[in-house]
């Protein structure tokens, strides 16, 4: 049995999906599926139930899930130790994030963490929060800069690292276009451009105008900011979305709102030392960006 074929394996597990799970090895999906029926073998068992849309573990497989995920971390961890001896970093970080963060710039802090340990893989996944927390959750990401009160709970901690006002977003003819400010209660009955259910500013909005008594329609439901903007600055609907989506386009304006509530950003890690030394290496970095006179005040992590 090799440390490849678990690999292969508890990806397939997760993703459920043979093609998902090579893309995230970044191996062919004919390869990958080559290893697995190999380790079947040596096994003696079938470890999945193949369908066309889905796969799923046979009792074999939920058996050995669990044991290999130890397997693999225990090995992730003695590569970590060797290289803390050396001074190295090795091996692979994987970090998920939203789409179009004001904080941490996600692009120049992993520029900047290659440039400083050359030897680590970095792998990145966009995704919606509670997508990410759950790969944090599962040890399929390492580090997610997401949203907070988005769903974290014990078996998690976060860094926290900025926070914003949330503005409406409307077309420039719309009525509310030329308005200093606006109440969320007058946003009842609105039709609104919003991001799917699992994204985390989904989430905030539907809490914050729950909290108003406002009730909306989400006319469009897009999974891109470049489109909600879009949609919005058409017309189409309305949005809520963080203050620094308004450098973003000319198209749409940008209307403050009375008492706005606020866009919170943090580092989401496994709680306890269940952390990586990579990503411990990365939280380093984020965490002297936020140190005084660097930027965004420096928070404590909430476990």
């Amino acid at each position: 049995m090799e440390l490849r074929q678990l690999e292969y394996f508890v990806a397939v597990a997760e993703e459920r999906h043979f093609t998902r799970a090579a893309q995230r090895v970044l191996v062919a999906q004919s390869g990958l599926s080559a290893s697995i029926r190999s380790l079947e073998r040596e096994l003696g068992a079938r470890l999945f139930v193949r369908s066309t849309r889905r796969v799923e573990l046979t009792d074999a497989g939920r058996a050995l899930l669990p044991e290999a995920r130890h397997v693999l971390a225990k090995v992730s961890g003695a590569r970590d130790a060797v290289a803390a001896v050396q001074s190295l970093l090795r091996g692979t970080l994987t970090v998920g994030s939203l789409q179009c963060l004001a904080a941490p710039d996600v692009p120049a802090l992993l520029g900047r963490f290659h440039g400083k340990h050359s030897g680590v893989e970095i792998r990145l996944q966009q995704d919606g929060a509670a997508a990410l927390l759950e790969g944090v959750r599962r040890g399929a990401v390492d580090v997610a800069f997401t949203s907070t009160g988005a769903g974290t709970t014990a078996d998690l901690e976060e860094l926290p690292i900025g926070a914003e006002p949330m503005v409406l977003a409307c077309a420039l003819a719309h009525p509310l276009a030329e308005r200093g400010r606006v109440a969320l209660g007058e946003l009842d009955g609105a039709a609104f451009v919003d991001f799917g259910p699992a994204s985390g500013i989904r989430e905030e909005v539907d809490a914050m105008l729950a909290g108003a008594d406002a009730r909306r329609r989400v006319a469009v439901e897009v999974n891109d900011v470049h489109s909600l903007l879009a949609f919005a600055a058409q017309g189409l609907g309305i949005a809520l979305v963080p203050e620094h989506f308004s450098v973003k386009t000319s198209e749409a304006r940008f209307v403050p709102i009375e008492d706005a509530p606020q866009w919170r950003t943090a580092a989401v890690t496994a709680a306890g030392s269940a952390a990586g030394t990579a990503a411990r290496a990365l939280l380093a970095m984020v965490e002297e960006d936020l140190a005084p006179g660097r930027g965004t005040p420096a928070a404590g992590r909430r476990g």
